[in-house]
């Protein structure tokens, strides 16, 4: 993935943060993926890491219509994903999930801004925006991005190989 593909990203997602209202705290932590497959577009995800402490995390994630999050689960944390802006669709492939507050099984399911779907550790997730733009938040036990991270696609990194064409416009979480 380019640094200049990842700039534009970062600008373009904090456009879409700012029409949401959505104002980020002072020296964010940027996250910008395309999950190793090397096309950002069709699989990719922009995010910032508001809070980690021990016992939990949030993170603001921006997502564009046909960029997908693929299959993955946690073995260890359980989380909220809430769409904030947009609508978002989320596949879920086991059970013990509660949409909204309510149990729901293996299926698709679309989150108007508001709607929150809770993932309990082991059920296998995906998910993409149907709307042009998506503003997606999660709320979730401690994050371990390195170490719970378990994909169905073998290929799939959680984090890029990034070639620095240009200056970085952020320092990303990856960036050692």
């Amino acid at each position: 993935m380019k640094r200049s593909e990842i700039n534009a990203l970062v600008r373009d997602a904090t456009g879409v943060l700012k029409d949401a209202a959505w104002a980020l705290p002072p020296e964010p932590r940027w996250d910008v993926t395309d999950f190793g497959l090397g096309d950002v577009r069709r699989y990719g995800l922009v995010l910032v890491n508001l809070a980690e402490e021990p016992e939990y995390c949030e993170k603001i994630m921006v997502a564009w219509r046909g960029m997908e999050t693929p299959t993955h689960y946690h073995k260890a944390k359980k989380e909220d994903i809430v769409c904030r802006a947009g609508v978002l669709r989320i596949r879920l492939e086991g059970e013990g999930s509660r949409l909204n507050g309510q149990p729901v099984g293996a299926g698709e399911y679309d989150l108007a801004a508001g709607n929150r779907i809770t993932l309990v550790p082991g059920v296998p997730h995906a998910f993409w925006p149907l709307s042009e733009s998506c503003v997606i938040g999660e709320i979730s036990t401690a994050n371990d991005d390195e170490g719970d991270n378990f994909f169905a696609n073998a290929n799939v990194g959680r984090y890029p190989q990034i070639d620095e064409d240009e200056e970085p416009r952020v320092r990303l979480v990856s960036d050692r």
